[in-house]
């Protein structure tokens, strides 16, 4: 198996999802090993889901909804009896009632049931040239990249920025640098995006604010309504 062939039948990830046969998995295993960028996508990959099987497996606890401050009686617990004063008083707690009932604990049951698996790819800083990444998402979802950063000391902060097909920027994210990491997952927030060719621009800023461009790697967004 070449490089072209693993790019075309997707193999690091059917690899990892255990889809291929044990023919292509062998000779797949056989091709990474030879192989920098494949073996690169197959830990960064195995990283990528390690974590959101962290992330997934977190507890999701429904957002604490303030009680309403009691008013002191002006004259006894017994002023409280007033339609002016309970009549306002119960129709507040019944809107914070309808509020958990229909918006706070449908939106953590969803997010507790319905996790979302968000698309991914590679960016090997280190690469020159060569076919572009192709990551394909829904319209309006978001996406993760994992940026592939050689160590350098000098840096201690890294920006990233995403430039869309028209070469405005669209997003910027800063980086901490972790000197024992070369591999940072990114996740670029939902919008309304259109298919194209995007570029990750990475800047390495120095302890005294010097910013050097490291690298512009473009791939290709293929967005499905």
């Amino acid at each position: 198996m070449d490089h072209q062939e693993a790019i075309r039948l997707t193999a690091t990830e059917r690899y990892l999802m255990d889809e291929l046969s044990p023919e292509l998995r062998d000779q797949f295993e056989e091709h990474y090993f030879d192989c920098p960028e494949c073996a690169l996508d197959v830990r960064a990959a195995s990283r990528f889901i390690e974590q959101s099987k962290e992330i997934l497996a977190e507890e999701v606890h429904p957002s604490e909804v303030p009680v309403p401050r009691a008013m002191p009686a002006p004259s006894g617990w017994l002023a409280w009896l007033r339609p002016a004063v309970l009549v306002p008083v119960l129709a507040l707690l019944l809107i914070v009632i309808a509020y958990q009932n229909l918006v706070t604990y449908p939106e953590t049951k969803v997010a507790v049931n319905h996790p979302e698996v968000l698309s991914w790819a590679t960016i090997n800083t280190r690469t020159r040239g060569g076919t572009a990444t192709k990551i394909d998402i829904y319209r309006g979802s978001g996406f993760v990249l994992m940026v592939n950063i050689p160590p350098d000391a000098q840096y201690s902060r890294y920006v990233a920025e995403l430039y869309n097909p028209a070469g405005d920027k669209e997003w910027t994210l800063t980086i901490l640098a972790t000197p024992e990491e070369d591999t940072y997952v990114v996740r670029v927030p939902p919008a309304s995006r259109d298919s194209g060719t995007y570029a990750l621009t990475l800047h390495g800023i120095t302890g005294t604010g010097q910013s050097t461009q490291i690298s512009r790697t473009p791939f290709e967004l293929q967005v499905e309504k």
